[in-house]
């Protein structure tokens, strides 16, 4: 059963709006209509064909960006639900937190990154906030999806505040995109997000946890027996083993990944309730002022978790084999960069806007950027075998 709504949750009804005002929907509320219009968006739906750990065409059961955006928004939902946060703006953030994701995952995220170091970098956080407050065109009064303040406030914030209360800078800085847009929408870096926020973030470590085990399975990277390493793990395939002794190796693989997500779920519910019971906040804005996360794992789960992703990064992310593909899929995105900064003309005609003659190299670079950084992994590949004589084949 769903929890009474929280004193502090996110009202829709005191919204602090959207940038442009419009009219409010008839049937809708505006952290419902957030939702509807991420999931109506061109990038939202380019999801389908970005890379998760592997290329699309290395599988059709492998996850890919937008798998993994439902699979982060089933847990955030569920943990909305219980908490009494509002759940159509737990759902937004879920499903637009990787909007902004390059072709070919991390890999892609790299060589962007790099490709642009000289202009202030790339960041995939930053590059979502891009893309709905400019990049998608879609409506005939702006550009971008004119969401509402909570949701930009928990799509910048997906790692927590970015500054501290003076505006220094915190960690490694206010990504370039970020820095430019707060200039004319303040969207307080230096809070905390909404709770709603704080659960679609750690809604994102479940389910890539979960699923990267799952895919790492299917994959031979490892075996079921290879995750008794981890305590944690060991206990569940130990209770899965004596429930089920003749089960395959499939399905326990499958029970194993279930019984993560429901324990990592359980212990956040339980740490965060433990947490706003001490802190006993009246308001989203107790939440955004309290000075730490109030949605986290404990101490010991979060010891167990980290355990769970140094595993899935020696064994998967650092296996030999995704390392071939992701080191070639690297060398697509640093040959179609340096292609269109020698010869802009090949980009589309709407990439090429009036005026752009003109430009700085800093505006001529992130241009080509946002275009990359939209390509789907098929995509890069056809533009890559358009432009160039010879292109990997990521297997």
């Amino acid at each position: 059963m769903a929890a009474p709504r929280s004193v502090y949750a996110c009202d829709p009804g005191r919204s602090r709006g959207r940038l442009f005002a419009e009219p409010p929907s008839k049937t809708r509320s505006p952290f419902r209509r957030d939702c509807d219009r991420v999931i109506h968006s061109t990038a939202f739906r380019r999801l389908k064909y970005k890379t998760q750990v592997f290329v699309f065409h290395e599988g059709d059961h492998y996850r890919t960006r937008l798998t993994h955006s439902l699979e982060v928004a089933q847990i955030a939902r569920a943990l909305a639900r219980q908490l009494g946060l509002d759940e159509d703006l737990t759902e937004a953030l879920a499903l637009a937190h990787d909007l902004g994701h390059p072709p070919f995952g991390h890999a892609g995220e790299r060589a962007l990154d790099s490709c642009l170091r000289a202009h202030g970098g790339f960041d995939h956080n930053a590059q979502t906030l891009r893309v709905v407050t400019s990049l998608e065109h879609r409506y005939p009064e702006f550009d971008g999806l004119n969401l509402t303040w909570e949701t930009l406030e928990g799509i910048v914030k997906h790692n927590g505040p970015l500054t501290e209360r003076s505006g220094k800078p915190a960690g490694h800085g206010i990504p370039a995109g970020i820095s430019d847009y707060v200039a004319t929408n303040d969207l307080e870096l230096w809070s905390f997000a909404s709770l709603e926020a704080q659960v679609a973030a750690i809604a994102d470590d479940i389910a890539y946890d979960a699923h990267d085990i799952d895919d790492g399975l299917r994959a031979g990277l490892f075996t079921v027996d290879d995750l008794k390493i981890m305590p944690l793990t060991a206990q569940m395939i130990a209770a899965i083993t004596g429930r089920y002794p003749d089960l395959d190796d499939d399905r326990r693989g499958a029970e194993l990944v279930r019984e993560l997500i429901s324990y990592l779920i359980g212990a956040v519910l339980s740490e965060a309730r433990g947490r706003l019971e001490a802190s006993k906040p009246k308001s989203v804005d107790d939440v955004r002022h309290h000075g730490e996360a109030l949605i986290s794992f404990s101490p010991p789960v979060a010891q167990a978790e980290a355990g769970i992703k140094s595993f899935l990064k020696e064994r998967m992310y650092r296996h030999s084999r995704v390392m071939g593909v992701m080191g070639d899929a690297e060398q697509i995105v640093f040959d179609l960069f340096a292609h269109y900064q020698k010869t802009p003309g090949d980009l589309p005609p709407e990439w090429l806007p009036p005026g752009c003659e003109t430009e700085s190299d800093t505006e001529r670079a992130r241009r080509i950027g946002n275009f990359i950084a939209g390509m789907t992994d098929r995509f890069a590949l056809t533009e890559h075998q358009r432009l160039f004589d010879s292109t990997p084949d990521l297997r």
